[in-house]
């Protein structure tokens, strides 16, 4: 019984809950700025916010983050559904708070766009997504979800760049446990030869 308690160490439960918990707080905050767009806009209109610089502009996009792929939602969708499965499958080998925040990011603006390609017009898995932040200078409006997406893609490129496993060890060019042997190894090729040894 003893082994069964060990096999999943408190840690894993403690990023679960990170990763989930994150996930929720993006998936909830995304729904919500949603449905406050379609209760007080109607589409195609815009609001500034900070002059031009920032301004509500309701669309809905039929293609990927940013309104990439317009024609191609249901690949969309299955694409969305596979990262969620995949964060799901990895989910009992994170070990490290940065991979968790990431994961959870990640999930959370995934499931926000999945929602709305399942549930929302003009039908189940084909739904057009709800975008409505334009920035000055960006080509793209975009929703709290797709923040989450790319912000959270970065840091995983990051942490896949900085070596840093999902168990939160960095990893180098040279393996830990050869190191004493090689310490052992080159201080014996220091010491100086005993008498009978030399040639």
């Amino acid at each position: 019984m003893a082994e069964d308690t060990k096999a999943v160490p408190r840690s894993s439960w403690r990023m679960l809950g990170l990763v989930l918990g994150t996930a929720l707080v993006v998936w909830v905050g995304d729904l919500l700025s949603k449905e406050w767009v379609l209760a007080q806009m109607t589409e195609g209109e815009q609001r500034p916010v900070l002059g031009e610089l920032l301004q509500w502009h309701f669309v809905r996009n039929p293609g990927a983050a940013f309104s990439f792929a317009a024609g191609s939602t249901w690949i969309f969708t299955i694409l969305a559904a596979a990262v969620v499965v995949f964060i799901a499958t990895q989910l009992r080998s994170i070990r490290s708070r940065l991979w968790a925040v990431a994961f959870g990011g990640l999930l959370g603006g995934t499931l926000g766009n999945l929602t709305d390609r399942l549930t929302r017009e003009p039908g189940f898995f084909v739904g057009h997504v709800i975008d409505f932040i334009q920035v000055w200078g960006f080509p793209a409006i975009f929703n709290v979800a797709d923040i989450f997406i790319v912000s959270s893609m970065i840091g995983v490129v990051l942490l896949v760049l900085l070596n840093i496993g999902l168990d939160g060890v960095r990893r180098t060019d040279e393996p830990r446990g050869d190191a004493p042997a090689r310490a052992e190894a080159d201080r014996d090729a220091t010491q100086p030869l005993d008498p009978e040894d030399r040639p």
